[in-house]
């Protein structure tokens, strides 16, 4: 049975960390070799190549195996200057720099949710096989999601690193490092989850700007964004189950614990659900949004009316 409060042990360091057979053939240390990659272009392509060597059959996962932490987590290039989000300055979307600093942001977010991903494959031994999957998966579409977002950047003359950035989500991961329960409550279930309630005001704004093209990116973000906190909820509720814990009484523990952002509305009610959130949970948002039960109730196929 796993643990309440699962956690990575100290562990003798690894030969050879940065080379050799075991890691072309370990998915775990191939993992951690592409967090450690400094190169953003590098690290997606190295993702995405991770992710089908794992559905080839052509990578290994011990679950067993247990890593030693290098010092220079994550690997990423000296720019963007990272600064306090509060000196992040906002910009009219009517202009095309407001355009390219949201799609910088935005390229961002998806960069650091690369290492998300990737971390959790490398550092939580004694998991499932389908959970180290399921994250390469993620890591592999985050890659893709980046590599979209920075060629539409390219097209207003900027590259990834033109512009000031945060590191609030890196910050929850390390500080999650050692409770992967923590981890999926608080990583896709909240800070990715709040990626689905800004999604369509973003893309709003986008298309009131007349920018198609960035909003159809958004599009395809917010799909694959909901099927990543889906594989959050479904591991978070499996190390409850393994550990006989109540899921809700858990994640407010937890978010007290380690200090979560604040859950604030307006709430993608609809994508929440396809997410995995139950019906307890989206109500417990309702009232926070000060909202009635109906707002909250999926919308009806079209077509169909009272």
């Amino acid at each position: 049975m796993i643990s309440a409060r699962p956690s990575v042990s100290p562990a003798p360091p690894i030969s050879n960390p940065d080379g050799g057979s075991d890691r072309a053939n370990c998915a775990r240390r191939s993992a951690l070799a592409a967090l450690r990659e400094i190169d953003p272009a590098t690290k997606a392509a190295a993702a995405r190549a991770l992710y089908a060597a794992s559905l080839d059959g052509s990578l290994a996962c011990p679950a067993d195996l247990e890593l030693a932490e290098p010092p220079d987590l994550p690997g990423r290039p000296a720019r963007p200057e990272l600064v306090d989000p509060r000196k992040l300055k906002r910009r009219s979307m009517q202009s095309p720099e407001g355009r390219a600093v949201l799609l910088h942001a935005l390229a961002h977010i998806e960069f650091n949710a690369i290492n998300l991903a990737l971390d959790a494959v490398w550092r939580f031994a004694g998991m499932p096989a389908a959970f180290y999957t399921d994250w390469l998966k993620v890591a592999a579409e985050e890659a893709h999601h980046f590599s979209l977002l920075t060629a539409r950047l390219a097209e207003f003359g900027y590259v990834y690193g033109d512009f000031p950035a945060h590191d609030g989500l890196w910050d929850m991961c390390e500080r999650t490092r050692g409770d992967v329960l923590a981890r999926m409550a608080l990583v896709p279930r909240t800070l990715e989850a709040r990626g689905l309630d800004a999604s369509p005001p973003i893309r709003a704004r986008l298309q009131q700007a007349g920018d198609q093209a960035s909003a159809a990116i958004l599009d395809v973000i917010l799909r694959d964004e909901i099927g990543h906190v889906l594989i959050g909820n479904h591991w978070f509720r499996h190390l409850c189950d393994a550990g006989g814990l109540d899921p809700h009484a858990t994640y407010t523990r937890l978010a007290e614990q380690y200090h979560a952002p604040k859950l604030r509305g307006p709430f993608n009610f609809e994508a929440r659900r396809d997410a995995g959130f139950d019906e307890a949970e989206l109500a417990a948002l309702v009232a926070l949004a000060g909202l009635d039960a109906e707002q909250a109730a999926p919308s009806a196929p079209a077509g169909i009316s009272d």
